[in-house]
C-alpha cells in the first residue's frame, strides 16, 4: 500500500471566535479519537498532518495543505464547518471520511458530503478503508465495526498530537484521558445509553499517568469516561498507584450515586479538583441521582443534600440538567431548580434544552413518530443555542420566558460569587470565567433572541411550530457569518436535513401536526 498524505482535522467550535471563554476551553474540548486515529495512521505507514480547530487559527491556511486523505471528527454542531472543508478538499483531488458524533447521529446528510461516514472504529476498519481509499460520491459509503474498539492509544502513543494541542490554552491544560467505553444506565436522551460499558486496561492508565509526571509539573487530566468510576475500587487503586497525593488533578463526568461519602474522601485524597454529576430531572431518572422513587421537592431537597456533602471533598461542581422534557409541564420544573439553587448555592448549573440528535439516543425515534422533531439546522444544534423539539407540554413563548427567569436566578453576580471557592486556584478561575462570557452573557443573550423571533418573526415562528420547511432567513444569515470565506464552499441546501432519517430507515413514518 502507497504512503498518503493524511490531514486530521478536529473541531470543537462551529467558528471562529475571540471569546475569552473559548480563549480558555476551547483547546481543552479537543477529542481522543481524532489523536488516536491519528496514531493508528502513523503505524499503517502513513504520513500524518494534524489540526485542532479551536476558533483562533486561520483554518483554511491549517487545513488546505497537499492531502490524499482527510478525516474530520466533529460534534454536530460543527457540521457545516466540516462539509465546507470537505468540498474544499474533493475538488482538490482528496477523498474525505468523517467521525465522531455528528457521523453517527446524522450518517445520511453526512454521507453527502463525505466518501466515508464512520461509526464506531478500529485500527483494522481504518486500514481498510485507506487500503480502498476511493472516492463514494454522490452518496458517501457507512461503515462500522460491531462495537467500540477494545483499546484505545495512550497519553504516551498520543502526546506528539496532545503537547500542541493544550499549548494552545493560556491558563488550565487538560490533558484528555479515558479508562472505559459505553455507559451501564440506559437514559433514553443519552448517546451512551444503548453503548454497552467497558473498562479500558487499567495497567494503560497507571502508565499514562506516571508519563504525564515526566512532562508536566502538575498536570490537569480530564477523563472522558461517559460516567467515570463504574469500577471505582479499580480507578482509584489504579491512580493511587502511579501518582504520588497532590501531583495531578483530575476533572470527570460521574453519576451521584457513585459518589458516597467514602467515594468522595477518597476522590478528595487523590486530587479531583471538579466533578460534572447529571441531575437532569426533577421527575425521572432517580437512579442515575441516586433519589429513587423521589420526585419534585422531595429529590430537590435529597439532590441538595448530596451535592452540599460533594463539595464538602470536591470544591467545582457543576449539576447538569435538561429542560423541556415531555415529564416536566408548567411552572414547577423551573421553580424547583431555583430552590436547589438556594439550596446549594456553591453548584455551578449547566443547562441543556432538550434536543433530539438523529440516532443518538432511542428516545429520538419516539419523537420523530410524534412529528415533533423540527429540522433546525445543525449549526445551532449544541444543546443551548435552539431546541428542535417541540415541547410535549409548553408553548415556546411561556418555555423560553421560564428559561430566562431561571438563567436570570442562576447567573446573577450574587450567587457567581458564592460558586467560588476560597482556596482553589482552578475551580475559582473556572466558574468566573463560565459566569461573565459564556453562561450568563453569552447563553442568556442567545435565549433572549431567540424568544424575541418566536414573538416577532412569523417565519420563524412557522417553522419552529412545523407548519413551514423552509429555513428562517435570520437562521441563514448567521450561518452565513459564522462560516466567513467557508460559506461559498457549502453546497446547496445544505442548510436542510430530514429531520426525521432515523424513523424512515426503519419504514415507519411521522405523524402529521394537526
Amino acid at each position: 500500500m502507497r504512503r498518503l498524505r493524511i490531514t486530521i482535522l478536529d473541531i470543537t467550535t462551529e467558528r471562529p471566535t475571540r471569546a475569552l471563554y473559548a480563549r480558555v476551553l476551547n483547546a481543552n474540548l479537543a477529542s481522543i479519537m481524532p489523536q488516536a486515529l491519528a496514531v493508528w495512521c502513523e503505524q499503517l505507514g502513513h504520513q500524518v498532518h494534524f489540526v485542532c480547530y479551536t476558533g483562533f487559527e486561520d483554518l483554511l491556511e491549517e487545513v488546505l495543505v497537499p492531502t490524499d486523505v482527510l478525516f474530520v471528527g466533529a460534534f454536530t454542531q460543527a457540521a457545516y464547518l466540516a462539509y465546507a472543508i470537505s468540498h474544499l478538499h474533493r475538488r482538490r483531488g482528496a477523498v474525505t471520511i468523517l467521525g465522531g458524533p455528528h457521523a453517527r447521529c446524522y450518517p445520511e446528510d453526512a454521507q453527502l458530503h463525505f466518501d466515508y461516514v464512520l461509526g464506531f472504529t478500529d485500527q483494522p476498519l481504518v486500514d481498510e478503508i485507506l487500503r480502498e481509499c476511493a472516492p463514494h460520491r454522490p452518496i458517501g459509503m457507512h461503515r462500522s465495526v460491531a462495537r467500540q474498539p477494545a483499546t484505545l492509544p495512550g497519553v504516551r502513543e498520543r502526546w506528539k498530537f496532545i503537547a500542541p494541542t493544550i499549548a494552545k490554552a493560556p491558563v488550565f491544560k487538560i490533558v484528555p484521558m479515558i479508562g472505559s467505553l459505553g455507559c451501564p444506565y440506559t437514559c433514553n436522551f443519552c448517546i451512551d445509553s444503548t453503548v454497552p460499558y467497558q473498562p479500558l486496561g487499567f495497567d494503560q492508565i497507571k502508565e499514562d499517568l506516571r508519563f504525564l509526571l515526566g512532562k508536566i509539573e502538575r498536570p490537569i487530566v480530564g477523563w472522558h469516561d461517559p460516567n467515570f468510576g463504574v469500577r471505582f475500587d479499580d480507578y482509584l487503586s489504579a491512580i493511587e498507584e502511579a501518582v504520588p497525593p497532590g501531583r495531578i488533578h483530575f476533572v470527570a463526568e460521574s453519576s451521584l450515586s457513585l459518589l458516597s461519602e467514602p467515594h468522595l474522601a477518597r476522590l478528595k485524597r487523590n486530587g479531583f479538583q471538579a466533578l460534572l454529576p447529571g441531575v437532569e430531572s426533577w421527575f425521572a431518572m432517580g437512579a442515575k441521582s441516586k433519589t429513587g422513587a423521589a420526585i419534585g421537592l422531595d429529590k430537590v431537597r435529597q439532590v441538595s443534600s448530596h451535592l452540599n456533602t460533594v463539595l464538602r471533598y470536591i470544591p467545582y461542581v457543576q449539576a447538569n440538567f435538561v429542560l423541556g422534557l415531555d415529564t416536566d409541564e408548567g411552572a414547577a420544573p423551573f421553580e424547583l431548580t431555583k430552590q436547589f439553587l438556594d439550596l446549594s448555592p456553591r453548584a455551578f448549573p449547566a443547562f441543556s434544552l432538550l434536543s433530539a440528535f438523529g440516532r443518538a439516543a432511542p428516545m429520538n425515534l419516539e419523537l420523530q413518530r410524534q412529528g415533533r422533531v423540527v429540522p433546525v439546522p445543525f449549526h445551532f444544534l449544541d444543546g443551548s443555542q435552539a431546541m428542535n423539539v417541540r415541547p410535549l407540554n409548553y408553548d415556546w413563548l411561556p418555555f423560553y420566558d421560564r428559561l430566562l427567569d431561571l438563567e436570570a436566578h442562576a447567573f446573577r453576580l450574587s450567587r457567581l460569587v458564592r460558586c467560588m471557592p476560597a482556596k482553589s486556584a482552578v475551580p475559582r478561575w473556572f466558574n468566573v470565567v463560565r459566569g461573565l462570557s459564556s453562561e450568563r452573557y453569552g447563553r442568556m443573550r442567545q435565549h433572549a433572541r431567540v424568544r424575541q423571533l418566536f414573538q416577532t418573526d412569523g417565519a420563524t415562528r412557522r417553522f419552529f411550530d412545523g407548519e413551514s420547511r423552509r429555513v428562517p432567513d435570520v437562521l441563514v444569515r448567521r450561518v452565513r457569518q459564522d462560516l466567513g470565506k467557508l460559506w461559498d464552499a457549502l453546497p446547496d441546501d445544505s442548510l436542510t436535513h430530514e429531520a426525521n432519517a432515523y424513523l424512515l430507515s426503519t419504514g415507519e413514518r411521522a405523524a402529521q401536526l394537526a
